[in-house]
């Protein structure tokens, strides 16, 4: 079961890195979704939140990233995908 954080829920250990796969991003609105691989949470982040400076990820992108208040609530940011393994 996937959950979104709003910013009133209360996330233990926002500071930890935190493993998650990338379940949407738009590259028109420069922004995604993210879920948690160790409780299954939701988060938002925005393409200037993604490590290496690239501005897009690949759908179904594994990788890392921590939590973080943002403009508008708790958001994921450090944002570091692993590219997605073609056969």
């Amino acid at each position: 079961m996937v959950r979104t954080v709003h910013t009133a829920d209360v996330v233990p250990q926002v500071w930890m890195v935190r493993p998650g796969v990338v379940t949407a991003f738009d590259a028109a609105e420069g922004a995604g979704w993210l879920v948690d691989s160790v409780d299954g949470t939701r988060w938002w982040f925005h393409c200037t939140r993604i490590a290496d400076g690239s501005r897009q990820v690949a759908n179904g992108a594994t990788g890392s990233f921590r939590v973080t208040t943002g403009p508008t609530g708790l958001e994921a940011t450090d944002v570091l995908p692993r590219p997605v393994a073609t056969d």
